[in-house]
Order: C-alpha cells, then structure tokens, then sequence
C-alpha cells in the first residue's frame, strides 16, 4: 500500500485548531504522489503517454538551447512530463469542459528564454483537453532533435501518479508576523517528538495541483496576469523526484501560475 506523503502532518482541522488565525490562508490542494511504472494513454502519469489526437501537430521548440550551438536551431520535439485527468484532481483549477492536464517541455537547458519562461530550464507546452473527444491517439511521440545530458533531469522516467486531497496553507513567508511563532511551534512538534525533519504544515511539496507556493530562493512575489491584471495563483507544481528522475533548479520545484479567471490568458513559469 503506498504511503500517504506526508504520514506524520496533522489533519487541517487539527492545524487549523492550533492556530485559527490559518483559516484565511488555506487552499484546496491535490498532491499527487509518483510511483514507477508503466502508465497508459488513459492515466494520470509522469513521463507516460499523452492522450495525443492523431491529428493535432506535437509541440516544437525553437527556442536557441545550451546543445544546439545555433542562433536559429531546427525545431525540436518537446517531451511529455505531466498528464493528469481531472477524475484525480478535482478541483476549482480546471476550465469549463477540459479533464485532462497535459505539461510537456523541451528536454534542454535554455538560458534566456523568452518571458514568462523560466531561466536555466526547460521550455514549457502546456494543452488543456476533453478525453471524449480524442477519437484518434496519436501511436508514439516524435523523438526530439537534441537532448541535454541526462543528469540534466529533463526526461522523466515513467511513473503513475496516486492523488491525495489535503487543505494547504501559506508558507511563514506569506503569513502576517503574529501567526509564525504558533506555526513553527506546530512544525518543530515532529522534531520534539523524536522525528528528524520539520512537520509539513505549510506550502506542501511535491508535484502538486493548486495549493501555496514554496518560497526560499527569492522572496514572496506576485504575478498578475497580462489580460486582465488579475493575480495568478498557483495551478501547478512540478517537484525534483529521484523517483521520476526529474531535476528542476538546484533539485527544487518548477511552479505554473495562471490566470484564474481564463487559462487562456497564459501562464507565468517559475523555479524556486
């Protein structure tokens, strides 16, 4: 039976009865744990087969990278990271009419790539879709025309993905000052207790639909959309997983915010 990802994290009730003045800054999330395996076209997976339309073009990059040695490089293909259907993450995130969440990337290093991108990673593809509506799968996915080295950690290995519903809350960064004394209470609780690490209580890690972002590299910020100038929260986080073989930053976690009130406003990408 697979372990729930943070076993020893108390419930939100109970986190939420130590310290009452949290219940401002909680939000729904979906961790979605990976375990190794071969996925199919139908599951949530990292790495796995995307449920692809025979007929729509596969995503290219061609945006210059650290292997191409080109101001121009010939297009390549993108790998597929994330597909995640909305049966196993439910939640306010999703657009009208789509139920399955596909992320794909180019597997190499691009330096300065244009805005919103992320430095020093991959390109990211990000498609929305209604599974009904893919009447034709596409067979396999066009090899890419150059990959990075492979401790680069942009090629996942496949992994299915088992879901957890959890109530997340803003990280000690983004709490106003009289709440983080209680909370770090609660977190070294686990310690006291004779465990090594920190109790998980705020911005949950791992790969995660909605929720709180983790702040450490950089202070706490906020992205606004270019549309509508409406705050983008966070939709979903890409985590560094020795399980899935990704490596994101200095082993940390690639995050996507978006528009809340119309995904296709676009995307902000950032790595923490």
């Amino acid at each position: 039976m697979l372990q729930q990802p943070f076993p020893d994290r108390p419930s939100a009730e109970d986190i939420l009865a130590a310290v009452p003045g949290l219940a401002p800054y909680a939000r729904p999330a979906v961790v979605l744990e990976p375990v190794p395996g071969t996925p199919g076209v139908h599951e949530s997976s990292i790495g796995g087969p995307l449920l692809w339309p025979a007929d729509e073009p596969w995503p290219r990059c061609s945006v210059p990278d650290e292997t191409s040695g080109e101001e121009e490089p010939e297009p390549s293909a993108m790998v597929p990271v994330v597909q995640v259907f909305r049966a196993d993450a439910p939640g306010g995130w999703w657009p009208d009419g789509a139920d399955v969440f596909q992320l794909l990337w180019c597997p190499n290093m691009h330096w300065d790539p244009p805005v919103p991108q992320p430095e020093a990673n991959p390109v990211i593809e990000i498609r929305w879709r209604r599974a009904a509506d893919v009447t034709s799968v596409r067979a396999e996915p066009p090899v890419p025309l150059r990959t990075g080295d492979e401790l680069d950690g942009f090629v996942p290995r496949p992994c299915t993905l088992t879901p957890f519903a959890c109530t997340d809350f803003a990280s000690t960064w983004e709490l106003p000052e009289e709440l983080v004394p209680d909370v770090r209470r609660l977190m070294e609780a686990g310690r006291e207790a004779g465990g090594e690490r920190l109790v998980p209580v705020t911005s949950l890690g791992g790969y995660k639909f909605g929720g709180w972002p983790y702040w450490g590299i950089t202070d706490p910020c906020e992205y606004r959309c270019d549309v509508c100038d409406a705050v983008m929260p966070l939709l979903f986080t890409v985590a560094s997983d020795d399980r899935t073989g990704i490596v994101v930053g200095r082993f940390g976690a690639l995050r996507v915010f978006a528009c809340p009130r119309d995904v296709g406003h676009g995307y902000w990408f950032d790595v923490q």
